[in-house]
């Protein structure tokens, strides 16, 4: 199998776990799950019990809401696959955590994930929600989070092998249908590339 890197976006319910953990399945034996969510209130503590159920349950799991790329690092053997899910939940919890924020501790923190992934051996399949398509959030922090979850989501596109697109259960592959990062766009607009 040769080693790549998987970004699925999309809307809430939109079926990206369940590509996720398909994909997962179909690249290898063995799965490491990466949960971000924690369960502070009743109905987050349902959403992480009913994902649990839906995960094959010889699959190994790490729940880290903050430190990925310390907790990743550390970890023992190797696995086929790293399913990170999701990165949606991972940069909430990074700006909850420090405050209002420009988004530089999140996409620090994802340039270093990134970079952890290029020295591992596995494949890593990571899980976001697409925020940019709604409503401008009303609050400065909603703000800041639509703004640093794009920024995030930006990084992991732009090193990705393949960028799934999920939407009502159908998803679409971007790289393979010609879509391209904003850079080599730039490159070929000014003669460079």
């Amino acid at each position: 199998m040769t080693k790549q890197l998987i970004l699925i976006l999309g809307g809430a319910r939109a079926g990206k776990s369940e590509l996720a953990q398909n994909l997962a399945g179909a690249l290898g034996k063995t799965v490491l799950f990466v949960a971000t969510a924690e369960a502070k209130d009743p109905d987050m503590a349902a959403r992480i019990a009913a994902h649990r159920k839906r995960r094959p349950p010889h699959w190994e799991l790490i729940e880290e809401p903050l430190d990925l790329a310390g907790r990743l690092s550390r970890r023992s053997g190797h696995t086929d696959v790293v399913l990170l899910d999701c990165l949606t939940l991972w940069v909430s919890n990074l700006l909850l955590k420090e405050g209002e924020d420009d988004g530089s501790l999140a996409c620090g923190a994802a340039e270093q994930l990134v970079d952890l992934y290029r020295r591992d051996a596995s494949s890593w399949i990571v899980v976001s929600n697409e925020v940019g398509l709604g409503v401008v959030p009303p609050t400065p922090l909603g703000r800041a989070y639509r703004d640093a979850l794009g920024a995030v989501n930006q990084i992991f596109a732009r090193r990705a092998d393949r960028v799934y697109l999920v939407v009502a259960g159908l998803a679409l592959e971007l790289k393979s249908l010609g879509a391209r990062n904003l850079s080599e766009i730039e490159e070929r607009l000014s003669g460079r590339g």
